[in-house]
């Protein structure tokens, strides 16, 4: 059952590889995907190295998310639906982070 809770992450965690590999930094793609094994460490540390994960990855989206509405509004072309979109997918992965407030991970992890 607790891979139900963590199916957040494991989202956020593609989503963001997928995100990295369209830009041509297959690298960090990898890297994005590798971090999921941290889930088969039960240390404290794990967990919270996968939620500073998880909000650097927001802030990732959010960083695209002004590029793109920047780009958007200088060729006049509309923006808000893309901020919509990438604004959600931020907000989903921001709170992602939260999964481990859940009282059967933290006593899997011991926080």
């Amino acid at each position: 059952m607790n891979f139900v809770r963590i199916l957040p992450v494991l989202i956020s965690s593609v989503l963001i590889a997928a995100h990295f590999q369209r830009s041509g930094a297959t690298i960090i793609a990898f890297i994005c995907l590798f971090s999921t094994c941290l889930f088969f460490i039960t240390r404290p540390w794990s967990a919270r190295i996968i939620q500073a994960l998880l909000i650097l990855y927001a802030l990732e989206w959010l960083r695209t998310l002004i590029n793109l509405i920047q780009m958007r509004i200088e060729y006049g072309m509309p923006w808000a639906r893309l901020a919509l979109i990438l604004g959600g997918v931020a907000l989903f992965t921001a709170l992602s982070s939260l999964v481990f407030r859940h009282p059967r991970l933290q006593e899997r992890f011991s926080i």
